[in-house]
């Protein structure tokens, strides 16, 4: 899918929540829920940039923090829901 140097997911994931810390285990299975990378605020901040930066309607936009454990899972989640984005 996308490569490290072109991934909007990713560098977003990294800038707002791994910011000064090694990035190099985030990979596409990396399980950000669980390691708590991103927690219950953080989903909210990162639903609200998929929202804004995929132009996905809120109500399109599934809260259950398993549509977010994986950069795989968002970006299946995109592709599906604006596949003219990714």
């Amino acid at each position: 899918m996308s490569t490290r140097a072109h991934d909007p997911i990713r560098a977003y994931i990294v800038n707002e929540f791994l910011a000064g810390e090694d990035a190099e285990d985030l990979t596409d299975d990396f399980d950000l829920i669980e390691s708590t990378v991103v927690n219950s605020l953080g989903l909210v901040r990162l639903i609200s940039w998929i929202s804004e930066t995929y132009h996905i309607p809120v109500d399109d936009i599934p809260l259950e923090p398993a549509a977010y454990r994986t950069l795989a899972d968002i970006r299946g989640f995109v592709a599906q829901a604006a596949p003219a984005s990714v």
